[in-house]
């Protein structure tokens, strides 16, 4: 007779299977300025009902050119989301309603802007690409003519100024910006003063500047790596030395005040062989560099309306020493100190 195997009693409370660990969350990775402003973007565009930049098409993906447009309006804002938010809002709009990228193409009066602006692009022996803005304010013949019809300024200035925003080539960037890292995608700009006179109060010019100033600091924040301001009297090295009480030293350290042209190639020693003749290199005259379309007899400009207002404060239109000076967009306000058309952000 066969006899069953039952399984064997078992004494006592039941063996406990250990659970298995429980892992403890990561910690959430902060979001940092540069996400929570791509975030916002569409939002913006959509608001300034105008998506270009500096020639690129932004895109809230993972967009190399327009996250370093980005990282330069939260730079020109220290990171201030909101604030960057609301500059890159009103700089759309100024865009949207003055098509500065078609002002290339235009053309402007000779007798009123010849010989004041030009573009150079110069390289390293590593291929590293410099551009230079350069402003003549020496060759400046009639104040009147020249500034005196304010938009119409206004709408040379952005024409130089988008002409030397082409050679940065913002559309081939490829690798996404460091946001703790250096902005290698800036230009330098060059003011040269021989014959200007450093003690001229002269309506026309005071207002074109101070309207520049408004348009371009918030149209163009981030864009300038250093100002080199030439062929400056020496009788004027006091205006520098009072400014150093009103700016930060990041802002002083890209001044460069020299007394004669002829150094700048001291100052930029890795493309001084290819510099003007006249600022002590072996390239052509700036005379020959690329400018805008310039004819004896331009048609007269268009008025820009409701050009967006940069929050900076207004410049003291009372100083001793208001000279024929426009900023490129680097411009943040101090607080009534000489040349405050001068100053960098």
């Amino acid at each position: 007779m066969s006899t069953e195997q039952k399984p064997a009693a078992t004494t006592g409370a039941a063996a406990t299977v250990p659970a298995a660990p429980v892992e403890a969350p990561a910690p959430a990775v902060p979001e940092t300025a540069l996400a929570k402003l791509t975030a916002r973007l569409v939002d913006i565009t959509e608001k300034a009902e105008h998506t270009e930049m500096w020639g690129v098409e932004l895109s809230p993906s993972a967009h190399p050119p327009t996250q370093v447009i980005l990282l330069k309006f939260l730079r020109a804002n220290n990171n201030d989301v909101a604030a960057a938010e609301k500059q890159l809002t009103s700089a759309l709009e100024w865009r949207k309603k003055v098509q500065p990228t078609k002002l290339v193409s235009e053309t402007f009066d000779k007798k009123k802007f010849g010989d004041l602006g030009y573009v150079t692009t110069h390289k390293d022996e590593a291929g590293t690409e410099t551009v230079i803005t350069w402003n003549i304010y020496g060759a400046v013949r009639d104040n009147n003519a020249t500034f005196g019809n304010v938009d119409e300024f206004i709408r040379w200035r952005a024409a130089l100024m988008e002409l030397g925003v082409q050679k940065l080539r913002l559309n081939d960037i490829t690798e996404p910006p460091a946001e703790d890292g250096e902005d290698i995608h800036r230009m330098l700009q060059v003011h040269d003063y021989r014959s200007v006179s450093f003690f001229r109060l002269d309506p026309a010019v005071k207002a074109a500047s101070k309207k520049t100033i408004e348009t371009f600091s918030m149209a163009y924040p981030e864009l300038l790596a250093h100002k080199y301001f030439v062929n400056v009297p020496a009788v004027m090295g006091w205006v520098f030395g009072v400014m150093k009480l009103f700016l930060a030293p990041a802002t002083l350290r890209k001044f460069h005040p020299i007394t004669s042209g002829t150094t700048l190639s001291t100052e930029l020693k890795s493309i001084s062989s290819s510099l003007p003749k006249e600022y002590g290199g072996q390239g052509p005259s700036v005379t020959e560099a690329e400018t805008v379309k310039l004819v004896d007899d331009a048609p007269a400009a268009m008025p820009i309306a409701n050009v967006a207002q940069a929050e900076a404060k207004p410049v003291d239109s009372s100083a001793a020493t208001t000279t024929p000076v426009v900023t490129d967009g680097e411009v943040k306000a101090a607080e009534a100190e000489p040349l405050a058309e001068e100053r960098v952000a």
